[in-house]
């Protein structure tokens, strides 16, 4: 028996056991793109799945700026100071008899509309955080989406790589059988024997990037391992019907606020440069005559050198560097709109003319060369032209297939509001 006859049992037996495996696989439960986008957080869901780290730290910085326009809207809090003098000294001074003890209540007056300032930046900020972490969420279903399609692709591609496995497993038969016959030369047999044996190694590598698809897609809801399998039938993924550059546009509206929070932030410097001045009263007790007395006063900061006047100059310049973003935000949002519609369109065609024209044409002369193969009227080679060819369009439907799909993934989070 030949070195490539027991090259073909061996894997063969390999074939055997990814077929066992398969029909494991079509008894489990196949994992839908709405189930995975309800695992990763992205759609409600009846079972409540564990929250997704990917999603933990936008929500936080959401809470976080919240919490810090709370603290905005707080007042100065009021000091109470007390002071004992002339203690301990000498002569008259000696001891406890002259001391004077002071208890003052102090509070710094805000003005310049700071507080109005400091709230507005905060509300600004977070505004920003809460529409950064609606953006992180649909930049998260955008990878959910195109994951799932890639593990779809992954999984039709490794049901091609069966369907040729059994297909030149057949061919090998046949070939055989007409050597035995003496209708084909040994050479034929050994020809379709390594087209097996190929086809079986390229069945071991759709398997690993079956599996690599599943554990990237599972990855992105916090697992190490790989997701469910799924279907090798790719989901309809619609995008948008009308998709313009809006400001409803969550990238855009990002950028808006990002500008907003800085112009904010200008004002808020501005009122820092005003001085706040500080009122106090207290009680004033003489211990060597028992007597006492009230006192008030005021302090006011004299803005000598420092008018905050570089921390303002920092704002202003933020403040063009956001609007210069958000320019730029615009014009590269109207760019990607344009270019992932025109790239989904032309996918889109690209499959209907892949499944309705090209690849029904390509099946149908491989039955019939097939069928004359059988007959004993073609080669061998004929029918291997012919099988290669169907193969080579149902791959090129698979690519064009999970380009759309990666595109109308592509659309959704452009136009995700």
């Amino acid at each position: 028996m030949s070195a490539i006859h027991w090259r073909g049992v061996l894997l063969g037996g390999l074939f055997l056991a990814a077929q066992a495996t398969t029909v494991a696989a079509q008894e489990r439960e196949l994992l839908t793109l709405e189930a995975a986008l309800a695992r990763a957080g992205i759609v409600d869901s009846a079972d409540e799945p564990p929250e997704n780290p990917r999603l933990i730290g936008p929500r936080a910085e959401a809470d976080a700026a919240r919490a810090l326009v709370d603290q905005a809207r707080l007042r100065p809090n009021p000091e109470i100071a007390f002071e004992a003098e002339n203690i301990a000294g000498s002569g008259a001074f000696s001891g406890l008899q002259a001391t004077e003890y002071t208890l003052s209540l102090s509070q710094r007056l805000e003005l310049g509309g700071k507080r109005r300032a400091r709230v507005r930046a905060a509300q600004a900020e977070a505004r920003v955080a809460a529409l950064s972490g609606a953006l992180s969420v649909a930049q998260l279903g955008r990878s959910v989406r195109e994951r799932y399609v890639e593990a779809v692709s992954a999984a039709a591609r490794l049901e091609l790589a069966r369907d040729i496995v059994e297909r030149n497993r057949e061919l090998a038969r046949i070939a055989g059988v007409l050597v035995d016959v003496g209708r084909e030369p040994p050479l034929r047999s050994l020809r379709a024997e390594a087209a097996l044996a190929e086809a079986l190694a390229e069945l071991e590598a759709a398997l690993a990037a079956d599996s690599a698809a599943r554990t990237a897609l599972a990855a992105l809801w916090g697992e190490a391992t790989p997701a469910t399998d799924v279907p090798s039938v790719f989901p309809e993924i619609e995008p948008p019907a009308t998709l313009l550059a809006s400001p409803s546009a969550l990238r855009l509206q990002v950028a808006r606020a990002e500008r907003e929070a800085a112009d904010a932030a200008i004002a808020r410097e501005r009122s820092l440069g005003i001085p706040d001045p500080a009122i106090s009263a207290g009680v004033r007790r003489f211990e060597e005559s028992r007597d006492q007395a009230f006192l008030v006063g005021v302090s006011i900061p004299f803005p000598f050198s420092n008018r905050n006047q570089g921390n303002i100059a920092a704002a202003e310049a933020r403040l063009r560097a956001a609007t210069a973003r958000e320019a730029i935000a615009r014009t590269d949002f109207e760019l990607e709109v344009t270019q992932a519609r025109g790239q989904f369109l032309a996918a889109e065609a690209r499959v209907e003319t892949l499944a309705e024209t090209s690849l029904p044409q390509a099946e149908e002369a491989l039955r019939l060369v097939r069928i004359g193969y059988r007959n004993g009227r073609f080669p061998l080679i004929e029918v291997l032209a012919a099988a290669e060819a169907r193969d080579t369009i149902r791959e090129a439907l698979i690519q064009a297939q999970e380009d759309r799909g990666r595109l109308a993934a592509t659309l959704i989070w452009l136009g995700a509001q």
